[in-house]
């Protein structure tokens, strides 16, 4: 793969639909193998987070299909491989986003949950994950992704707490109306019955101040990363969002200010020998 064709995006829109790559795959423990450091990647690489989750979900029995899907993943890496998370200095507010995937798995019509923490401009966590059971509705996937964002969030807080920072009512942002609804009105039981209750304990966060949520337009939601496949641009749009971009190497930076200065004072000796020699000679008493 190392004189591969870069890629990207690192899954496509659809998936082949050829019969021969519904075979098993002849070597299940490479592709354990290469998911498993795929998985230790994503620590610096959040935008191959969803990729490597759908990859995961078929390591019990990997067909030809999948090996093509993790062959893609190593192609779009070749072409961004100076890509990692940055994190730079900013301010101590912490702000989260939720997402979902509504029915997006082909087999068992599960969602997928996708949500970010970012404390400033610099993203802290991040998690996808496929929900454990069938949504009804939009507004029940993305209800639940808000409840596992808001866990997330709480925890965040306390460790917060733990270093004495204190910090306001942390707003998550989500692009469904419906489920803010729910989250915000405690008396909207007709919609609610059929949701966990384990899941309601948002509201409480929300009353407690915990929790401010906020609605947020699909263009400028940064989870949609989490949650499906993208086009190419809008995958660079979103990566930049969170702050996954090439690296800066020191070394290079060296070369190039040395070069620099080599050039400069190659210049001024150059200018300095042009007024020595154009300069008249001294009168001699």
């Amino acid at each position: 793969m190392s004189t591969c064709k870069p890629l990207a995006t690192p899954l496509p829109a659809k998936y082949p639909t050829d019969p021969y790559l519904q075979t098993p795959f002849a070597q299940p423990d490479l592709f354990l193998q290469l998911v498993g450091s795929l998985q230790f990647l994503t620590c610096t690489r959040p935008d191959i987070a969803f990729a490597v989750n759908k990859l995961c979900q078929h390591m019990h029995n990997p067909l030809l299909l999948h090996f093509q899907l993790l062959k893609r993943v190593l192609r779009y890496l070749k072409g961004t491989l100076e890509h990692g998370l940055f994190l730079p200095k900013t301010n101590l507010h912490l702000t989260a986003y939720s997402d979902f995937d509504w029915a997006g798995d082909q087999l068992d019509r599960k969602s997928t949950t996708g949500y970010c923490l970012f404390l400033g401009s610099a993203l802290l966590t991040w998690s996808v994950k496929k929900q454990t059971t069938v949504a009804r509705s939009t507004t029940e996937a993305e209800y639940r992704s808000m409840a596992a964002a808001a866990t997330d969030i709480i925890w965040t807080r306390h460790l917060c707490e733990d270093f004495l920072i204190s910090l306001p009512p942390t707003e998550l942002f989500c692009d469904n109306v419906s489920a803010m609804s729910i989250a915000c009105n405690p008396i909207f039981h007709a919609r609610t019955k059929h949701i966990e209750i384990d899941h309601h304990f948002i509201r409480d966060s929300i009353q407690a101040k915990h929790i401010s949520v906020q609605h947020i337009s699909t263009l400028d939601q940064p989870t949609d990363i989490f949650t499906k496949s993208l086009s190419s641009n809008r995958l660079a749009t979103l990566r930049d969002k969170l702050m996954v971009l090439p690296t800066i190497s020191l070394r290079d930076g060296d070369r190039a200010t040395t070069s620099t200065t080599k050039q400069l004072t190659i210049s001024s000796a150059s200018t300095s020998r042009s007024k020595l020699q154009t300069a008249p000679a001294p009168l001699l008493l």
